[in-house]
């Protein structure tokens, strides 16, 4: 059995067995190299379990390394993220410490956070809560975004977007105008807004902050201190409430 280099390489770093040592700029012979994969082949077959503890340990540093490079990339767009005018807020407008969720109305993952985030809204009255409306699973999550930032305009953001989270059958254009009914809203002003320059020029800006932030997907959050947020937390994917609030207190300690 013939292993690659790459493979070698990771088995041997996640084993604890005795090999030679060799310099650090020295050449296997090719006799030197059979008894190396000789070694490796017997040390697997009597330990399979190697394989996948290497391959979480390698996903674990992969998964790292993404989490550090999107934070630093937040702290280079702080003001675009936590700041952005026109971005809809939720609880308290001065709250110490800022929730920032970029999300799409048609991800499942985002619907089944909802009432993660709904509750802790509730459980925290001076925490500041903005959204992201990032729309990226076709048109009709573009038209719900549209028609949310245009709920905004109207100071009823966050009745409309609970009820599109809540919504049970399957999200159409339709629906979303029954749904802003619901709300209160007057649909023909939203109707008008949802096509206004604002509602385009916010949801672009979103757009160009995800891809600056390496944003692979949704739901993505960020949690720092309102004021001068010099270190933020990156959230990657649906998380509980528990984890959120552990992290809105860290942060806000």
């Amino acid at each position: 059995m013939k292993f690659t280099p790459i493979f070698m390489a990771m088995v041997a770093g996640a084993m604890a067995f005795s090999a030679p040592t060799y310099a650090k700029d020295a050449i296997l012979d090719a006799a030197q190299k059979t008894q190396m994969e000789s070694i490796i082949h017997d040390y697997i077959m009597k330990n399979p379990q190697v394989i996948l503890e290497s391959v979480q340990s390698l996903q674990k540093k992969q998964m790292e390394m993404s989490q550090q490079k999107v934070e630093q990339a937040a702290l280079k767009n702080a003001s675009a993220l936590f700041n952005q005018s026109g971005d809809p807020v939720v609880g308290d407008a001065n709250g110490k410490v800022t929730l920032v969720e970029f999300f799409d109305y048609q991800c499942p993952h985002c619907v089944d956070m909802a009432p993660a985030m709904e509750a802790l809204v509730k459980a925290n009255p001076t925490l500041r809560v903005v959204f992201k409306e990032f729309p990226i699973r076709g048109q009709t999550s573009v038209v719900a975004a549209k028609a949310a930032l245009a709920a905004n305009l109207q100071g009823k953001y966050w009745e409309f977007h609970q009820l599109l989270m809540k919504n049970a059958s399957t999200l159409t254009p339709a629906t979303i105008l029954t749904l802003a009914g619901t709300a209160g809203l007057d649909v023909e002003k939203l109707k008008k807004d949802m096509e206004g320059a604002a509602v385009e020029a916010q949801i672009k800006g979103t757009y160009k902050l995800a891809q600056d932030l390496n944003l692979m997907g949704t739901p993505a959050l960020f949690a720092a201190k309102t004021k001068n947020p010099t270190a933020i937390q990156f959230i990657p994917g649906q998380t509980d409430q528990t984890f959120l609030q552990k992290t809105v207190d860290k942060v806000g300690s």
